[in-house]
């Protein structure tokens, strides 16, 4: 291994998470040879969930130091070229640059929900859902609001596009990401020409159209640029490595599930549950109506897939974990993270199938699918209920699989939408079994989870730089995955339990009729 890493082979992925930054280094057979990372944290400044620049630079930094100090640490090999590499963000977002490529206000993440107006606008306008996190939504709505920075706009873009510009000189998007910015055209796999000329009438005013000040779309397999030198430089301070690497191009988080799951062929789809938690199905024809809580976006390669994002998962059921903790530790009681997961979540399993009466939100931030532009995380009981260590970590759980419940639901019971395979992925899914099982409950299907669930998003983008640089001829990228990277390994599938499946029916019902809860807790803690 050594020699291969050093011979410059080796495949990089970076994925910037909601609250951690991931490095992930594969190996000829396509799997992790080596990993680093970074804990980070979005600040809410003046309204806005925000990640200053300085975070990103650093944090990026110390994720690909650490990575490079595993390698070293395993196989003494000194990082000094990369086969090809790529990088991918949370989807969305807003991030808008004047003509000497500064920022013109702190990012704007996915996470905000400050963009309603604009969205029911833009929907109506195209005919088409307009998710509040789309950066089409953010930038609308700062016209909406009159925003001094609007005029001003030479290039708009995304986390991960962002980070690929700096590094590549290239302003390009993989197609994934890029309709998480704005419609994509199906057939021709680029920003749908007709809606842009609907939105340039409303922007008439600016100097600026939209084709002007967006991304370049790419699709998966294509040349996205080269790591220049200055890109090398951001990227490893210590100036070990060589510029030259071949980029592919910048996913959101959305695709490189996709591709981390085996999930972009027809009939497939995949739940990726971490801080924000989103399911998704690659659908064989449009939906016959617009939902606004289904996302139309697409898979790398730029097949359509419906998808249901909810901006709450895991961040409450993690608070809870670390005041056990915190707890633990005033007894002088020392105990592993991991350790201290494992148990909640096996604990879990012990609860009633309807969590005994209990109810949980999880909203630490608003809840677009269930008409909430704040969250308030709380956990509610009756005198009366089973109140249980066990019910209370299951009620957890449920939660936070409570508002992709109702999105799902649209899209597989009132539009009838097929489904052949669906996987999870992401942090829900590290302690075996628990998260999925219970996901299989709420949605009453099967769920896989494979052995590389918990690399999630970060090998899903060294995976379509690897596609990008090994594909044979005609290889599309689900023959690539199939015959590559998994090749039929589906993982460990779990099938829905039903009394337990009735339990979860059970909860979100509680779960709907407590909203007015939730409504009055936003309304009332200020």
């Amino acid at each position: 291994m050594k020699e291969y890493i050093e011979s410059g082979r080796a495949v990089l992925g970076i994925e910037f998470g909601s609250t951690r930054i991931k490095a992930v280094l594969i190996g000829e057979d396509k799997s992790p040879i080596a990993s680093g990372s970074h804990d980070w944290e979005n600040s809410l400044v003046d309204g806005i969930w925000t990640y200053s620049l300085e975070e990103i630079w650093a944090g990026l930094q110390d994720c690909y130091s650490k990575m490079a100090a595993d390698a070293y640490e395993q196989y003494g090999a000194e990082i000094t070229k990369l086969g090809a590499l790529g990088f991918s963000a949370m989807m969305h977002g807003y991030m808008a640059f004047d003509k000497d490529g500064e920022l013109l206000v702190p990012f704007r993440t996915w996470r905000n929900t400050i963009t309603e107006q604009a969205s029911e606008e833009l929907t109506e306008l195209f005919g088409y859902p307009i998710p509040q996190r789309w950066s089409i939504a953010h930038l609308y709505q700062a016209m909406l609001n009159g925003e001094e920075h609007v005029k001003d706009i030479a290039f708009q873009t995304t986390l991960a596009g962002y980070i690929h510009w700096k590094l590549s000189g290239e302003k390009v998007l993989g197609v994934g990401e890029a309709s998480g910015m704005f419609p994509i055209d199906i057939e021709t796999k680029d920003f749908n020409k007709r809606m842009m000329a609907q939105f340039n009438e409303k922007a008439a005013k600016y100097p600026w159209t939209l084709e002007e000040i967006f991304p370049k779309v790419l699709v998966a397999g294509e040349n996205a640029g080269t790591l220049t030198a200055e890109g090398a430089r951001l990227l490893d301070p210590s100036g070990k490595l060589q510029p030259g690497a071949p980029m592919c191009p910048p996913e959101g988080d959305a695709g490189t599930g996709m591709a981390a799951t085996n999930s972009v062929r027809v009939r497939t789809g995949n739940i990726s549950a971490g801080t924000s938690v989103f399911g998704m199905v690659v659908l064989e024809h449009e939906l016959k109506k617009v939902h606004p809580e289904i996302d139309l976006v697409t898979t790398p390669d730029g097949s359509l897939v419906g998808m249901v994002h909810c901006n709450n998962c895991t961040s409450d059921l993690n608070a809870w974990v670390n005041c056990f903790k915190e707890f633990l530790g005033s007894l002088g009681v020392e105990v592993s993270m991991p350790k201290i997961y494992d148990t909640f979540y096996y604990e879990a399993e012990k609860g009633d199938p309807d969590c005994g009466g209990l109810l949980a939100y999880n909203y630490f931030s608003g809840e677009h699918t269930t008409g909430f532009e704040e969250g308030r995380p709380m956990f509610v009981r009756r005198p009366d209920d089973k109140f249980s260590f066990a019910n209370f970590a299951k009620v957890n759980l449920y939660t936070a699989l409570g508002a992709l419940k109702a999105g799902l639901d649209i899209m597989l019971v009132e539009e009838g939408v097929k489904l052949d395979r669906i996987t999870g992925h992401g942090g829900l899914y590290k302690t075996p079994r628990v998260g999925q099982q219970i996901t299989a409950n709420a949605i009453n299907a099967p769920v896989s989870v494979m052995k590389t669930a918990g690399e999630g998003g970060a090998w899903g983008i060294a995976l379509l730089a690897d596609y990008m640089i090994s594909k044979d001829g005609g290889e599309t990228l689900d023959m690539y995955l199939e015959n590559k990277v998994f090749a039929g390994n589906e993982g460990t599938v779990l099938a829905p339990q039903p009394e337990e499946v009735e339990g979860f029916n059970v909860f979100i019902e509680r779960y709907k009729k407590g909203l007015a809860i939730e409504r009055a807790a936003v309304d009332n803690l200020r």
